[in-house]
């Protein structure tokens, strides 16, 4: 069951096969809340198979994954009712508006200002076009708003800040991080090491669908992200 005590997202030994390919191997993450935590690898790492199973959209071949307490296989409603996520490719009813797509997410929810995430995807005049019409830069900016409508306890973001303009990306950053501040997590996925550098507190490393690497970023030293990446990349590859 939820409850105040409970990590925010958790993975207890959490593999994922596709056919003979191991995407992901006995993986155990545990992530309390008012954590931003960014997830980093190569191409092929197990980054998004791992989100694609913590956002329900794959189960896991063995182990489980928890948000808020609550098993994503078993509870899959009531774990996706806390969950705000943009996948690695984010679906939008494509006929609807910006506008529409987003009362259409408020009202499933429940609740969510959709003034405010219009503002924060800043369409402007865009946001009563059909989404069919839009660049995948709007369609990204769009799916975001979407993801943060409600104030969801649990933040899942997929490459998602990837091919965000320099304002909108200063914008959403600003946006997570004040979420974090509240006390909300935010697990933010990405190849970019200097976009985890620069607003993640803790960095998860996986390599070959396994952990290499669980630190806290304010302890790298003068070395940084980008030498621990290399680093334990250049290890697992032995």
């Amino acid at each position: 069951m939820a409850g105040e005590n409970v990590d925010a997202i958790r993975f207890d030994g959490v593999r994922k096969t596709f056919g003979r390919v191991v995407a992901v191997d006995r993986v155990d993450i545990a992530v309390p809340s008012g954590s931003f935590v960014g997830l980093i690898g190569h191409n092929g790492a197990g980054k998004t198979t791992c989100l694609r199973m913590l956002m329900g959209l794959l189960r896991p071949s063995e182990g489980t994954v928890r948000v808020l307490g609550l098993d994503v296989v078993a509870e899959p409603l009531e774990a996706r009712r806390r969950l705000g996520a943009v996948p690695d490719e984010p679906a939008i009813y494509e006929w609807l508006t910006a506008r529409e797509f987003l009362e259409l997410v408020a009202s499933v929810r429940g609740e969510g200002n959709v003034g405010q995430a219009l503002e924060l995807a800043a369409l402007g005049g865009d946001a009563d076009r059909p989404v069919r019409e839009y660049s995948q830069g709007m369609r990204r900016r769009t799916a975001l708003a979407a993801a943060l409508l409600g104030r969801p306890a649990v933040i899942v973001l997929d490459e998602a800040l990837n091919g965000l303009d320099p304002p909108t990306a200063a914008r959403v950053k600003a946006v997570l991080r004040a979420a974090v501040d509240e006390g909300r997590t935010v697990l933010l996925s990405t190849h970019v090491v200097e976009t985890v550098a620069a607003v993640a507190d803790r960095v998860i490393l996986l390599a070959r669908g396994r952990v290499v690497a669980d630190e806290r970023t304010a302890t790298l030293g003068p070395r940084g992200l980008e030498a621990l990446f290399l680093e334990r990349m250049d290890a697992s590859a032995r």
